[in-house]
């Protein structure tokens, strides 16, 4: 790939687009083990100053104007100073809000404009998802109001408030630490109330903050935090409120390391890796079986997905939620900041590379800071000051992540933890010609072939656009549930070789404004909303849809959906996952076997299909 220039394709688009399905994926399946997504590295520059500018550079420096004891001239009281743990999680969450972090630029399905979110949610009429319309009054609906407008704009007041405000002293800590601050307690109430509010009528909103990562520091700070600044405090109120903070890290690590056990995950890291830049083409080979006729995770890809991976989220985090040892817990800290560090290098799709830096940073922070940093020998768990206190934050925090996993249908996979675990509730959609153009009737929505071509500094012609674009529902039928998907359409579809087919997640990017592997978010609910607005006929828009795998580690079989707009869900099924994994991306042996457990009465499939029987 060039500097301002995409790389160039591995096939003319012209002859591509008159190739067969199964050969396209193919060819661009394989042409992603060495180049990836292809965006030119002007936009990698973009993410890097953006994260380190933007994010940390700013918040630093806001952090810096609102506190007495952090500067920022002097790095050593980034490490050593409590607030900054505050002040950034508060900035990251605005900027998530915005768009102007993980939901930002390309590799999020924002080419032209780059910025998706706060465009979408300061304009009435655009599609709103409410989680429980049906069921908590005053939240129906999919239209956004002018009402919605005001608590969104409410929602960014209550983050910029704490951010401006300045941090209060805090009296009392433990012995050997030096001066510390705390924003004040009271300045996260607006944010606690405002944002559950705003997710009634909207859980995309409340999602695009990272709710589940920064809400619990925010409910801490003001309940916890509260303890700390209030008179008669004494040391072990600030050491409680240290050790919670550290709790919650934790519970991220270890939910998101648990949710990798089982088959998905190994899939997740080969196509992961041949994202980043940088890398040598031979590494990134050594992570597939046998490239270009085998696709499949090598064993150094099941290496570094399962001891690289699902280990150090699991056994790092657990040592250092229990060491009190200092030196260990400096060693687990680093550990952590370079896990993130290797994550953040590959630009993965969804960009998370905020998120990840502030991981990163914090784990030193909250294990390792200079100076009068945070002695493990008194911030851990067994010297926590009001131990019954546990239970309810133990609770609270990983109450996401069990009924995530036990019902996934009923939690989106971010509270679950299932950050990048390759166990996502997932689609694609199936549009006959025409169709997606129709997208663009929808409020403020520019389907992302048209985006491409506009895209500055090098606009793509139509056919490298589209090619662009089918790049994406090659990535996604490297992950085990793209394989269940196209044996979906595969099985449902005659006429599957004419139709546009898009990735589900890029659809609700263009659609919404924002997603982040949440299939939820565009689920037959949001299909329904769409099917409102633009009067599709039968089989016009049809979206194979699978929903994330419950209890991975025990392997049940994974459920799917069919979903035509117009006639809403008309079959559902199952597919085992070890069948996908087995396969290459491309079917050559045919799509994996399903079994329909429902059929909408009158549903007759377009095309049955036997589990072996090769499709062209």
């Amino acid at each position: 790939m060039g500097f301002i220039t995409p790389s160039e394709q591995p096939v003319e688009p012209q002859v591509f687009l008159q190739l067969p399905l199964r050969e396209r994926i193919r060819i661009l399946a394989t042409h992603w083990v060495d180049d990836g997504f292809g965006t030119p590295r002007v936009l990698h520059v973009v993410y890097v100053l953006k994260m380190l500018g933007l994010y940390f550079g700013v918040g630093l420096a806001i952090t810096s104007w609102t506190t007495v004891g952090v500067h920022f001239s002097d790095p050593g009281t980034w490490f050593d100073n409590i607030v900054v743990y505050q002040k950034l999680a508060i900035w990251l969450m605005l900027l998530e809000v915005l768009g102007l972090g993980g939901a930002f630029g390309p590799l999020c399905g924002h080419f032209a404009p780059m910025l998706g979110n706060v465009r979408f949610w300061i304009r009435p009429g655009t599609l709103r998802m409410a989680p429980w319309g049906r069921h908590v009054p005053g939240t129906g609906g999919d239209e956004r109001t002018v009402g919605d407008v005001v608590l969104f704009l409410a929602v960014l007041a209550s983050l910029v408030y704490p951010l401006a405000i300045h941090a209060d002293l805090v009296k009392h800590v433990p012995v050997g630490t030096g001066p510390q601050e705390l924003v004040p307690a009271y300045a996260f109430i607006p944010i606690l109330v405002t944002m559950p509010l705003m997710g009634l009528r909207d859980k995309v909103i409340f999602l695009a903050g990272r709710s589940e990562q920064y809400l619990p520091i925010m409910l801490f700070s003001a309940t916890l935090g509260a303890l700390v600044l209030r008179d008669g405090a004494n040391a072990g109120d600030f050491l409680d409120l240290v050790v919670a903070f550290k709790i919650i890290i934790c519970i991220v690590w270890i939910g998101a390391g648990t949710s990798k056990l089982g088959l998905h995950f190994v899939n997740v890291v080969p196509p992961m890796v041949s994202n980043q830049p940088g890398q040598p083409g031979f590494v990134k080979r050594m992570h597939y079986r046998n490239f270009p006729d085998d696709l499949r995770p090598s064993r150094l890809a099941w290496f570094m997905a399962h001891v690289g991976g699902t280990t150090v989220e699991i056994i790092i985090p657990v040592t250092l939620l229990l060491t009190t040892n200092n030196t260990i817990a400096l060693l687990g800290a680093v550990a952590m900041l370079a896990f993130h560090i290797f994550i953040t290098s590959t630009f993965p799709l969804a960009v998370p590379l905020e998120w990840n830096v502030y991981f990163g940073y914090i784990a030193i922070v909250l294990w390792g800071g200079f100076g009068d940093g945070f002695d493990a020998s008194v911030y851990n768990i067994w010297d926590f000051h009001q131990p019954l206190l546990l239970i309810p934050i133990f609770a609270l925090l990983t109450f996401g992540p069990i009924l995530g996993n036990l019902r996934p249908d009923l939690v989106s996979f971010l509270p679950s933890m299932r950050q990048y675990a390759g166990n996502w509730a997932s689609a694609i959609w199936l549009m006959k010609p025409g169709v997606e153009e129709r997208l663009n009737e929808l409020p403020l929505v520019e389907n992302q072939v048209d985006q491409l071509q506009r895209m500055a500094p090098t606009p793509y012609e139509k056919d490298d656009a589209e090619m662009t674009l089918q790049k994406v529902t090659s990535w996604r039928a490297l992950h085990s549930q793209g394989r269940g998907l196209f044996s979906a359409a595969y099985a449902h579809l005659d006429d599957i070789e004419t139709r546009t087919i898009r990735d589900g997640e890029f659809v609700c990017n263009a659609v919404l404004g924002w997603n982040f592997g949440d299939g939820h978010l565009h689920d037959d609910r949001m299909i329904a909303a769409v099917q409102k607005r633009l009067g599709l006929a039968p089989g016009d828009l049809v979206v194979m849809y699978c929903e994330s795998q419950a209890t991975p580690w025990l392997n049940p079989p994974q459920e799917y959906r069919v979903i035509d707009a117009a006639l809403g869900v008309v079959e559902r099924g199952t597919w085992n996952v070890a069948d996908c994994v087995a396969e290459q991306p491309w079917l050559p042996n045919g799509p994996i076997p399903l079994a329909a457990t429902w059929t909408a009465p009158g549903y007759v499939r377009q095309q049955t299909l036997t589990s072996g029987q090769p499709t062209g």
